[in-house]
């Protein structure tokens, strides 16, 4: 009887350790970013966005430096408007572009990141991003198409978007955690852009408070996805509040100015404006994460991105992920 006990013991052990160690090298997921998330009725600059995540661990050497090693794939979409989706309701209408304080613009991409994650809990994550600014990336016939299918006002003004552009675009992110103390951290973050469709910088803390986990394997870089454990988790779940402030640095923005390489054709309608050339943004959120799901709910701030915009503006994003073998 004993014996039965005992081995009745050392197997309950054992599944609790390995459901507390358990691992999952893949994940898919989307993200849906919205104005009308915050409820604020404001239907204004960065005003929609939706994307689809692969992410896939590599294995990692066990004397390695490096915790985990995580591959992604993922292709999105953002609009953007001026203070409208119609500037038919202002006066003048559609005939009179003076109310468009930031441009008309649409960006279509597909890319791919490879993230770094190293023992000391930093981690540096490449990107590349291949893509379309302009009419054929079809922000036009997606709004469109949201606002009849929810019983919006019809768009007007997207005659005077951003012209058609090709963009490459290369960056990387560099996080490092500064000082834990049970369920508080901070960590640097910073990233840097270069292309000609984004370029520029920024840098900032990032506060968390609640149940997180070590930034080689936690919703805060992107690394849920992990071959194997290395190292034992600080939580069996992440579920934790968080604030992001940043200071960010634009060098160029096609989705306000247009093409960098691009001289004005004289049969556009396209309406640019001035880039602000530095811009601060707050990001507060909740993260969870647990053996098969992955869940961010953010509210974002930022101030004006052009000189012409007559409010900052704000937005909601919501991300999901499923994790699989």
């Amino acid at each position: 009887m004993k014996l039965k006990l005992l081995l009745a013991t050392i197997i309950l052990l054992l599944g609790s350790f390995n459901l507390f160690a358990q691992t999952h090298s893949n994940e898919i997921g989307v993200e849906t970013d919205n104005d009308s998330y915050l409820a604020r009725g404001s239907d204004r600059y960065y005003t929609d966005g939706i994307f689809i995540y692969f992410r896939h661990a590599l294995a990692v050497d066990s004397n390695s430096k490096l915790q985990n090693k995580v591959l992604g794939f993922e292709a999105g979409q953002k609009i953007f408007n001026p203070q409208s989706g119609t500037i038919a309701l202002y006066p003048g209408g559609p005939d009179n572009p003076g109310y468009i304080d930031r441009p008309f613009a649409a960006y279509l991409y597909a890319g791919s990141t490879l993230n770094f994650l190293y023992n000391d809990e930093s981690n540096l994550k490449l990107s590349a991003q291949l893509g379309m600014i302009g009419p054929d990336a079809y922000g036009k016939q997606v709004q469109t198409w949201v606002h009849k299918t929810f019983g919006f006002y019809h768009p007007s003004g997207w005659e005077y978007q951003i012209d058609n552009n090709a963009v490459l675009n290369l960056s990387a992110e560099y996080n490092r955690l500064l000082t834990r103390v049970d369920f508080f951290d901070v960590s640097l973050i910073s990233y840097g852009n270069l292309g000609n469709g984004f370029s520029g910088a920024g840098a900032g803390p990032l506060l968390r408070f609640g149940l997180f986990n070590q930034l080689f394997n936690s919703i805060s870089t992107q690394s849920t996805a992990i071959k194997k454990n290395k190292t034992t988790p600080l939580h069996k779940r992440e579920l934790f509040a968080y604030y992001k402030p940043q200071f960010n640095w634009v060098a160029y923005d096609a989705t306000i100015q247009g093409g960098l390489f691009t001289g004005h054709n004289a049969d556009s309608m396209e309406v640019t404006s001035d880039k602000n050339p530095f811009m601060l943004s707050n990001e507060v959120g909740i993260s969870y994460t647990d053996n098969r799901f992955v869940l961010n709910l953010a509210a974002i701030y930022n101030t004006k991105n052009t000189r012409e915009m007559i409010r900052p503006h704000q937005w909601g994003a919501i991300t999901g992920f499923y994790r699989f073998k």
